[in-house]
């Protein structure tokens, strides 16, 4: 059963939210932030996009790879989104979790570029997806 109107409206908003942090973030000087900011906004607008199928997964990872397989290998979504997943997971891994290395100013806004790019196209086949469901 896909998620409600208002649940995918929701998740759309959420990583709406997340993206205005990393924009944020990084105009304050906090590149580790917006990066790991910009990551949760592309997660929540995979979940959206996941969930017009009826998909949820309870980690990161599954997320990540649900996505892949259902909306990239099948050529919805360009081939290139899996490796600018794959950055911004991992750069939210180094902001979020290395006490050694840290994400530095031109990464964090390389994230919140591609964050913006990813989430538009998400928040337009989750809206596309809508307008062609609507009773």
């Amino acid at each position: 059963m896909t998620a409600s109107v208002e649940s995918l409206r929701a998740m759309l908003a959420k990583a709406g939210e997340k993206l205005e942090a990393a924009e944020r973030e990084l105009q304050a000087g906090f590149p580790g932030e917006a990066a790991s900011r910009s990551y949760y906004a592309v997660f929540h607008a995979m979940a959206a996009v996941l969930a017009t199928r009826g998909l949820s997964f309870s980690s990161h990872t599954q997320t990540i790879g649900a996505f892949n397989r259902e909306f990239v290998k099948s050529g919805i979504f360009p081939s290139g989104t899996t490796r600018l997943l794959q950055s911004l997971f991992e750069d939210r891994q180094i902001a979020d979790y290395d006490w050694v290395n840290a994400v530095d100013k031109e990464t964090a806004g390389t994230d919140v570029n591609n964050a913006k790019e990813l989430v538009g196209a998400c928040r337009t086949y989750v809206e596309k997806h809508l307008s062609n469901h609507a009773t």
